[in-house]
C-alpha cells in the first residue's frame, strides 16, 4: 500500500516538485491567517463602508496595475528566486505593519497602504508561482500536481486559515500578522531547497534585452493568434463576470434574504470549502475516467444550474447545499482550466500568458461586482442571480463546441527536456 506521501505527491514527479507543494501550502497557511485578520483590523479602525471596501480593492488593483508586467519579467529571470525575493518582500511589509499595530501608531491609512504593497508583491508571487509547475512535471502530471496545489489552497487558504486568523486577532491585533510572517519566510525556505533552477529558455542566453512593454506586447501578440488558449482566457473572463455580479451582494443576500445571520454567511464559505476537499479526493479518478472536454461542459453547466438555483431558493440550508457543489465543481474547473493552459503555452511564454488570464479574472470580477451592486439596488438581492443565469447561459451555449477544440490542442504525452527535469 503507497505512503501517505506517496499518495500526496507521487515520487516520479521528483523531489522538487515536493517542495514546490510544500512552500504552497505553507505561504496558503498565512494568507489564510490574514484572509480573516485583514477585514477584521480594517473593521476595527473604521465603520465606513467606503474605506472597509477599500480595504478589498486593494486585492484587486495591484493586479490591475502591475499583472502584465509581473508576467514579462516572471519571462525573462529565475522564476524560483522571484518568487522567493517576492515573498521575502511580504514578509517585510507585514514587519512594518506589525511595528505600527506593536507601538500603537497604526491608522487606517497605513493599513491600506500596506494591503496595496502586500498585493503588489503577492502579483509577482502568484505569477512566477504558476509558472513552476511545468518545469518541473511531466504534461501529463499537470493535473495531478494542480489538483494538489489546488488542495493547499483550500484546506489552508480558505478552510484552517481564517478561524486561525479570526482567534489570533482576538488575542491580540498583530498576532495573526506575525504568524504569516514565519508562514511566508518558511515557504521562501522551502522552495529554495529545489534543486532545479527554472530559468525560461529565452533567458539563458546573453544579449541585450527588449523594453518590458516589447515583451508584454509579444505575450498579448500570441495570444490573439492562437485560438484555443484566446478562447480560454475568454471563457475565464466571461464567466468571472457572470459569477462575480452576485457575489459581491452575497452577505446582504445570506443576511436579508435567506436570513441566514452573520454565522450562516460563514457557513456558507465553510461549506463551499468542504465541498472543495472532497472534489481533491475525486480529481485523480476523474481525470483517469473522463475526458477534459467533458469534465469543463459539465463544470459550466453546474456553474448555470448553481445561479438558477440560488435565484430561485430562499432556504437557508438549500443555500449550504448548492454552495458545497459549487466549491466541488469550482475546484474541478480552475484544475482543469490551469492545466490546460498550461499544457497549450510555450515554456517561455507561461509568466505573460498566466498574467494576461490573472487581469482578465480579477478585471471581470471587478465589473461583475459593478453590475451586480447596481442591478440588486434596482431589482433586488436575487436579480444578480438572474443575470448570471441568463449570462452565463449564453456563453455556455456559444463554447460549447469550442471546449472540444481547446482540449484536443493541449498535448499531454511528450517529455520534459534535459533543462526541466530533476531528480526523482
Amino acid at each position: 500500500m503507497p505512503s501517505l506521501g506517496e499518495l500526496i505527491a507521487p515520487r516520479r514527479m521528483g523531489r522538487d516538485f515536493r517542495w514546490l507543494l510544500a512552500s504552497s501550502w505553507t505561504s496558503n497557511v498565512g494568507d489564510g491567517v490574514a484572509l480573516a485578520a485583514a477585514p477584521l483590523l480594517i473593521a476595527s479602525m473604521t465603520s465606513s463602508p467606503i474605506l472597509v471596501a477599500a480595504g478589498a480593492i486593494m486585492q484587486f488593483l495591484p493586479w490591475l496595475l502591475f499583472g502584465l508586467h509581473a508576467g514579462a519579467i516572471a519571462d525573462r529571470f529565475d522564476r524560483r528566486r522571484l518568487v522567493m525575493f517576492a515573498n521575502a518582500a511580504r514578509a517585510v511589509v507585514l514587519a512594518g505593519l506589525c511595528v505600527f499595530l506593536l507601538t500603537g501608531t497604526a491608522n487606517i491609512w497605513i493599513v491600506l497602504a500596506v494591503a496595496f504593497l502586500y498585493g503588489t508583491a503577492e502579483v509577482f508571487v502568484d505569477t512566477a508561482g504558476s509558472t513552476l509547475l511545468p518545469m518541473l512535471v511531466a504534461p501529463s502530471d499537470l493535473g495531478i500536481g494542480n489538483a494538489r496545489l489546488q488542495a493547499g489552497y483550500l484546506v489552508a487558504n480558505q478552510f484552517a486559515g481564517p478561524p486561525l486568523g479570526a482567534f489570533l486577532f482576538a488575542a491580540g491585533t498583530a498576532w495573526p500578522f506575525l504568524l504569516e510572517i514565519v508562514c511566508v519566510l518558511l515557504a521562501v525556505v522551502l522552495i529554495s531547497r529545489m534543486a532545479t533552477t527554472p530559468v525560461p529558455p529565452r533567458s539563458a542566453g546573453e544579449g541585450e534585452r527588449s523594453p518590458v512593454h516589447t515583451d508584454i506586447g509579444e505575450g498579448l501578440r500570441w495570444l490573439w493568434r492562437n485560438p484555443p488558449v484566446r478562447m480560454l482566457v475568454l471563457i475565464i473572463l466571461v464567466f468571472n463576470v457572470t459569477w462575480a455580479a452576485p457575489w459581491g451582494v452575497l452577505v446582504l443576500y445570506a443576511t436579508e434574504h435567506l436570513h441566514m445571520g452573520a454565522v450562516g454567511y460563514g457557513a456558507l464559505t465553510t461549506a463551499s470549502a468542504v465541498g472543495g476537499i472532497l472534489a481533491t479526493l475525486c480529481f485523480g479518478w476523474l481525470e483517469r475516467h473522463v475526458s477534459f472536454a467533458t469534465l469543463m461542459r459539465v463544470v459550466l453547466s453546474l456553474e448555470v444550474l448553481m445561479h438558477l438555483a440560488f435565484a430561485l431558493t430562499s432556504t437557508g440550508w438549500v443555500a449550504l447545499v448548492i454552495m458545497f457543489v459549487f466549491g466541488a465543481y469550482a475546484f474541478v474547473w480552475g484544475t482543469i482550466s490551469t492545466t490546460v493552459r498550461q499544457r497549450l503555452v510555450p515554456a517561455e511564454l507561461q509568466g505573460r500568458v498566466a498574467s494576461v488570464n490573472m487581469v482578465g479574472v480579477f478585471g471581470g470580477m471587478v465589473i461583475g461586482q459593478a453590475l451586480g451592486g447596481v442591478i440588486a439596488q434596482v431589482w433586488g438581492l436575487t436579480a444578480p442571480w438572474w443575470f448570471a443565469f441568463v449570462g452565463a447561459a449564453l456563453t455556455l451555449a456559444l463554447v460549447w463546441k469550442p471546449i472540444s477544440q481547446i482540449v484536443s490542442a493541449a498535448p499531454v504525452d511528450q517529455s520534459l527536456n534535459e533543462t526541466q527535469t530533476n531528480e526523482p
